[in-house]
């Protein structure tokens, strides 16, 4: 007991340290970045000749409508700033613009609140037509502001590592005498970002917890049939001849019920252990699933990558290896922020301006 008594101030600080020094799962940032923002730029381009109809002017949903809704919930959306269909289609062109530039990592930390409010703005606006899977979008939308997601695989990752590599020679005395300035914004950053991965983490347990524990409590899922009742429903069945011959095995049902309630309430329980590589494949094969046959391709593809977010940092340094080893060329995408005294840098570089 004294023993763990001892270690409890060391374990403490062991984790302050780690919080305040060092940004985590940088990859798994860049990875969630890359992933939201070609996704939702997927999904623009997916709705681009039905998009008058979703949130354009002469949407059955129109901006007055959405505006009377506004002042009840308290949302916001620069779609209804103005009823022209010119103003529309420019923000359409810039949401395109936006989704593009954040997957590419340009200009990460104002790109990504823009890309933010581009997501809660066209969510806001056709509320009432969603999948679920924009919800999850413009959740890790806004906890992607305060992480370095592009830190990792980005343009600005490439320009920093550029830059680095041409002023190694140098060490300005102006950026010793502001060391103490660069320490404060170095902690702020880290601390910033850990925590909002830390916030993803758990916000993606959190849903796979109570989902599962909202299975348990019906009675379909308990007696294996809650999948045959969803294959039959003409919302669900973009395929319905693939539905048909997916309800006709009856076991395949029952069992992937059973597994599916399985996986999503032991999900916050596997994941600090070696358990968790197989849960995360099962749930991917999961979501597959669901995107073909059931035919929500957002919702699933929003899952698969938050799922990333509990890959380990060597497991995506490992693929960066293979990609330059299969490429022959040095990386100049993952590491950024070198500083020039040759000192490894903790802050992402585009927090900074850069500077012709």
């Amino acid at each position: 007991m004294e023993t763990e008594q001892a270690r409890a101030p060391h374990r403490i600080i062991a984790f302050l340290t780690v919080l305040t020094e060092r940004p985590v799962s940088l990859y798994a940032a860049a990875v969630l970045r890359i992933g939201y923002g070609l996704l939702y730029l997927v999904f623009l381009l997916r709705e681009f000749p039905y998009r008058d109809e979703i949130w354009g002017p002469d949407s059955p949903w129109t901006p007055e409508l959405a505006r009377q809704l506004f002042d009840q919930t308290g949302w916001a959306s620069i779609l209804t700033l103005s009823d022209s269909r010119a103003y529309f289609e420019t923000c359409y062109g810039l949401a395109l613009a936006t989704s593009a530039l954040f997957m590419l990592g340009w200009r990460t930390r104002v790109v990504s609140v823009l890309f933010a409010i581009v997501v809660a703005s066209f969510h806001a606006r056709a509320i009432f037509m969603t999948d679920g899977g924009d919800n999850l979008v413009l959740l890790m939308g806004m906890y992607l502001v305060f992480t370095a997601c592009g830190r990792r695989w980005s343009l600005d990752a490439r320009r920093a590592r550029l830059g680095a590599s041409a002023g190694s020679n140098t060490c300005p005395s102006a950026l010793r005498a502001a060391a103490g300035l660069r320490e404060s914004h170095r902690t702020l950053t880290s601390v910033l970002h850990n925590c909002g991965m830390f916030v993803i983490a758990a916000q993606v347990c959190f849903l796979y917890g109570s989902a599962g524990l909202y299975k348990v409590q019906g009675g379909t899922w308990g007696n294996g049939t809650a999948l045959h009742y969803v294959l039959n429903l003409d919302l669900f069945r973009p395929w319905p001849e693939l539905s048909l011959m997916v309800d006709g095995h009856d076991v395949m049902i029952g069992i992937a019920c059973y597994l599916t309630v399985l996986l999503q309430v032991a999900f916050p329980f596997v994941l600090f252990g070696r358990l968790k590589y197989p849960v995360l494949m099962m749930l991917l094969g999961m979501h597959v699933g669901i995107a073909i046959v059931m035919g929500l391709p957002l919702f699933s593809g929003a899952m698969i990558i938050a799922d990333a977010v509990f890959l380990p940092d060597r497991f995506y340094r490992s693929l960066g290896r293979g990609w330059r080893r299969l490429n022959r060329r040095p990386d100049v995408w993952s590491t950024a922020g070198d500083s020039p005294c040759g000192a490894p840098a903790l802050v992402p570089s585009q927090l900074a301006p850069s500077r012709r």
